[in-house]
């Protein structure tokens, strides 16, 4: 049986809309900074994946993908051993607002079992054969795909982008906004109002998600609990877990 292609640049020139690669990756592996002309569906089977671009961090569990728009450089870290599936996409008009951005989306059961079945075809498919049903299913079902609260975008403001970096860097400090403002010499006020302008999310609740995605990836990689919750700022496991609870439910919560 001839080997198909774990290379990425054979997926971006072919005659179809959609192509399909599978790959394997090793736990703490990362890609490397890199791009692609068509856009992308990065799909978690298993293993937990961290993406970064200059538009903000994403984190894919399983169950989950990552749509990134053409051109854009991006490095993927894998936590745990992935095993990916990775759609290469001509976007038509049905799922062309959702493929101009990153965004992580909710991989129904037939969207995981068409982009399974698409990888398993030849990348060059029959045109008169599954292939192209098979690809318009995907467009269909990345189309209507919710998004999910896995995303953490990043401001554009050197001052607020530092208090960002600092948190991504150690989750666990508790500051309250009015100290992040002492910190990166800005008004309570404006820190609050440009951090809602430049993200779409109060401090506060970027703050939750990054300990979400920070507790996600810790997880996969094995850590015991009480040392996540405590990783992330949280005193008991009880507290973490409840945050987690309400924001992937899309809850309202306490500060943060």
């Amino acid at each position: 049986m001839q080997m198909r292609s774990t290379n990425p640049a054979d997926f971006q020139h072919v005659p179809h809309a959609v192509a399909v690669m599978a790959r394997r990756y090793p736990s703490m592996s990362h890609t490397g900074q890199h791009s692609h002309v068509r856009a992308q569906l990065l799909y978690a089977i298993s293993g937990l994946m961290i993406a970064r671009t200059s538009r903000g961090t994403w984190v894919i569990p399983p169950g989950h993908a990552l749509m990134i728009a053409g051109g854009v450089t991006h490095d993927i870290a894998m936590h745990g051993e992935v095993d990916m599936r990775t759609a290469y996409l001509v976007p038509d008009d049905s799922v062309r607002t959702v493929a101009d951005q990153c965004r992580v989306i909710l991989v129904s059961p037939l969207l995981d079992a068409a982009l399974q079945a698409l990888a398993d075809e030849p990348v060059l498919y029959d045109p008169a054969g599954r292939g192209p049903h098979l690809a318009a299913l995907i467009m269909s079902e990345i189309a209507r795909a919710p998004a999910t609260p896995f995303a953490l975008p990043l401001p554009d403001d050197a001052r607020l982008r530092k208090l960002c970096e600092t948190l991504v860097n150690d989750p666990a400090i508790g500051f309250d906004i009015d100290t992040w403002g002492l910190q990166v010499g800005v008004s309570r006020r404006t820190l609050t109002r440009r951090f809602r302008a430049e993200t779409g999310l109060s401090f506060g609740e970027w703050r939750r998600r990054l300990r979400l995605l920070h507790t996600l990836m810790k997880q996969a990689e094995g850590s015991a609990p009480k040392d996540v919750a405590r990783r992330v700022g949280y005193r008991s496991t009880q507290a973490l877990q409840a945050m987690m609870r309400r924001l992937l439910r899309n809850e309202p919560a306490g500060p943060a």
